[in-house]
């Protein structure tokens, strides 16, 4: 099998032929599929080896106290020998990497043959062919995790452990100097935990990228953006933490530490920069120095590493292994996005090429991957283009008084959700109902107070006299009869999906340009809920990106529903996924740029990722297997301090951490008073119609949100994130 060595004697570097290693008891034989490079680590041990040995000497002061030490020991000559037996061999690279189980060990059951694992380990997760990995530094690859993102494994527990040692709390602001590979990875995780990150670093785009990914604000340390963000943001008492990401020589990051964080602040060490600390500066602040070692606890214990040996749980609850395993599903789920990361993917084969061109600034990279034999070259992450709504307004049709409303379809939602609503509403005449069975059609002209029933719908769309038409039927006929209804020059209301289809959504843009008749509401209520409209009064403007997260207990459904007709009616959560993607956008005021879904086995339960422009992110965990006890929808919203919390439309609250203290505020609505919204949406929209004003949600924003519902079915099945084209 082929591996990466390097002489350090010599700087050589090499794609060496060497035995493969034995399956020895208590680990596995791994297959590479990814293997990572350290731009910083490796790259730092590549430019020693091509150092004089003056200057080996001086990068090393500790190996040079081993040599002293070994000379007053054993005398000059043998001590000669050792280090230049030691230096002039040939030594590893590599530590984070991800790979097919291929051989299993005598001792271990918790994976077997062809099982997908992350590695971790400067001697055991190397770049090279077949690995020899000990239990405790491997981890399960998440189903659905793309090999490539899971060789971020052991980097991203780095950057995992670095924040559990500045133990980081919500609402916190935190500073990260060194923006590279781990710096990045820390911004995103103390994001992902509701910290506002400034980061500081002298390259222009890492700055751009950390921005991209959470931070509030980035800028050269030498600066004064970073101070001035600083002070902003924390009303200048100064940061809670600093997290030392850079390397070199300079004692420019200790000292900016100092002088930005907070009185009795936290500094950690993640990185391996000059760390000479201001005496007076750290004393005077009494700041808490710490050191982050590396994966976490079991790093440099043999028992731990070699043997097998767990620390338990009870006494270290993360370890080197649960700390991979956690990285692994934070990716998964969402919480972690490494794709914007990888700079380059390279061949195996060309990996000294490589070497060189990063160590020559030829290949200016945050993340270089290697990619092994027998690893198809993958597809480029799926893209799904969101149709720009072009359209030359035709003159609005003017409505009387009371505007004039026509149904199609007056099933159970359209009965007991819309029609109560508007028979009771002033200005408003219930036209015709239109339905395909006369006695349902009957019925609802009894109970509502239509002017007429009938199965005829040509005969309702050339009717001048009605005004806006209501589409409440079945998933798949949405899109058909809207663009009908367009087309007659009808406003149209149509419950949620608009369609079911790309084809289908870009028909019925077609129509909007064609007629110039955009007049067109989508039934997504929840942005117009009174109680979840005063929350974000309450939450106010914010100033970095945001975290939501959403969880609909949507529960089982009845054996026989149509719903179940995936084949005809879509799945069901692109029948009513809209509900919550509209929800999301409209809190965080932006249409999603990306898309990333994943799905369980056996259920149709999803966990749906969405990222927009200014690096919020939401998820939006749809579950069917929940407890009926639970209620349908839970959903909070973090960013700048502050909390908002909805439980199910029946009660919010609003924290946020001032610099006069802490403020709360709890609505009072009791249980019968939940309102999801419909009877306000109901209200703008007939307004909309009567005095031809704008519609109540921007037409662009309908078609975003049904483009970001859609494009959840293209990356189940293309098990990547989608790109949404043309969102904004």
């Amino acid at each position: 099998m082929k591996q990466v060595v390097q002489n350090y004697k010599s700087g050589e570097l090499a794609l060496l032929d060497v035995p493969v290693p034995g399956c020895k008891p208590g680990g596995v034989l791994v297959r590479s599929a990814y293997s990572l490079i350290s731009t910083g680590t490796e790259l730092m041990k590549v430019s020693e080896a091509g150092m004089s040995m003056v200057g080996k000497a001086r990068s090393r002061p500790d190996q040079v106290a081993k040599v002293v030490q070994s000379v007053a020991t054993n005398g000059v000559p043998a001590t000669y020998r050792k280090v230049m037996g030691k230096l002039d061999s040939y030594t590893p690279l590599g530590y984070s990497l991800c790979g097919v189980v291929e051989q299993v060990g005598a001792g271990v059951d918790d994976v077997k043959v062809g099982d997908l694992v992350a590695c971790a380990g400067n001697e055991h997760a190397l770049h090279a062919e077949l690995n020899w990995v000990p239990k405790n530094l491997y981890a399960r690859v998440p189903d659905g995790l793309a090999p490539r993102h899971a060789a971020f494994g052991t980097v991203g527990s780095i950057a995992l452990q670095g924040v559990r040692q500045g133990e980081s709390r919500l609402g916190e602001v935190a500073l990260v100097i060194g923006l590279g590979l781990i710096g990045q990875l820390v911004v995103q995780l103390l994001a992902a935990s509701g910290v506002r990150v400034v980061g500081a670093d002298p390259d222009p785009a890492r700055c751009e990228l950390a921005e991209r990914l959470g931070a509030a604000a980035c800028g050269d340390p030498e600066s004064a953006a970073v101070e001035s963000a600083v002070a902003e943001l924390t009303d200048g008492h100064g940061v809670d933490q600093v997290y030392l990401a850079a390397g070199g020589g300079s004692n420019q990051p200790v000292e900016l530490a100092a002088r930005l964080c907070r009185d009795r602040g936290r500094v950690v060490d993640i990185g391996k920069c000059r760390l000479d600390l201001p005496w007076n500066a750290y004393y005077e602040k009494e700041l808490d120095v710490r050191f982050s070692r590396s994966y976490g606890p079991g790093r440099y214990d043999p028992e731990y590493e070699l043997e097998g040996r767990d620390y338990p749980i009870g006494y270290v609850r993360w370890t080197e292994r649960r700390n991979l395993a956690c990285f692994l599903d934070l990716v998964a789920r969402g919480g972690v996005d490494v794709e914007p990361l990888v700079s380059h993917v390279a061949d195996f084969d060309d990996a000294v090429e490589t070497y060189r061109s990063l160590k020559d600034g030829d290949l200016k990279a945050v993340a270089v991957l290697f990619r092994y034999p027998g690893q198809e070259i993958e597809a480029e992450a799926p893209v799904v283009a969101v149709p720009a709504v072009n359209v030359k307004r035709s003159p609005v049709r003017a409505a009387g008084t009371p505007v004039r409303l026509a149904f199609v379809g007056a099933g159970n939602y359209a009965s007991s959700m819309l029609l109560p609503h508007l028979a009771r509403r002033d200005g408003v005449e219930l036209s015709t109902v239109v339905t395909t069975t006369a006695l349902s059609g009957a019925n609802a002209q009894r109970k509502f107070g239509f002017t007429a029933a009938t199965t005829d719908l040509d005969a309702v769309l050339g009717d001048e006299s009605v005004d806006a038409v209501f589409v409440v039927t079945r998933h798949s006929s949405h899109a058909e009869l809207t663009r009908k209804a367009l087309l007659a020059g009808k406003a149209v209301f149509v419950e949620k999906p608009l369609a079911l289809t790309e084809d289908e959504l870009a028909g019925v843009l077609a129509v909007v340009e064609e007629s110039g008749n955009d007049r067109l509401q989508v039934g997504f209520n929840r942005r117009f809920a009174p109680l979840l409209q005063e929350a974000r009064k309450r939450f106010g403007a914010r100033t970095g990106p945001a975290s939501l997260r959403y969880l609909v207990n949507a529960g089982r459904l009845d054996h026989g529903s149509w719903y179940l007709r995936q084949d005809t009616e879509g799945s069901r959560f692109a029948g009513e996924g809209g509900h919550f993607i509209d929800t999301a956008s409209w809190l965080l005021e932006a249409d999603p740029v990306s898309v990333y879904a994943v799905a369980p086995s056996g259920n149709e339960d999803l966990q749906v990722v969405l990222r927009y422009p200014d690096g919020s992110t939401a998820t939006i965990s749809y579950v069917t297997t929940g407890s009926s006890g639970f209620p349908k929808e839970t959903l909070d919203l973090i960013a700048d301090g502050k909390v908002l919390r909805l439980d199910d439309f029946v009660r919010a609250s609003v924290f946020a951490d001032s610099g006069a203290g802490r403020k709360r505020w709890v609505s009072s609505r009791l249980p019968k008073a939940r309102d999801k919204g419909q009877n306000a949406e109901l209200a703008a929209f007939v307004k909309a119609v009567r005095t031809g004003g704008p519609m109540p949600v921007p037409l662009q924003s309908l078609v975003a949100t049904t483009a970001a519902t859609l494009a959840v079915r293209t990356g189940l099945a293309q098990g990547a994130p989608v790109t949404l084209t043309g969102a904004r």
